[in-house]
């Protein structure tokens, strides 16, 4: 999830703290998960993929994302 949702913020010009705040968690939180530190549970998993629209395989690497 770490390299996932980091680049996908990047690809979609977000701030931590803007993606953060979409997904109602802290940007500290955000950005431990971003660096491997913590895992997102699976609910927040889910709704990380929802944002941008993507699959649970895709946020997780299980397929690349184009």
């Amino acid at each position: 999830t770490r390299r996932s949702s980091d680049l996908l913020r990047m690809r979609n010009q977000l701030k931590q703290a803007d993606l953060a705040q979409k997904l109602n968690i802290s940007r500290q939180s955000l950005s431990a998960y971003e660096r491997g530190i913590t895992l997102p549970d699976i609910y927040l998993l889910i709704e990380i993929a929802d944002f941008f629209r993507i699959s649970l395989d895709e946020l997780t690497g299980r397929i690349t994302i184009h």
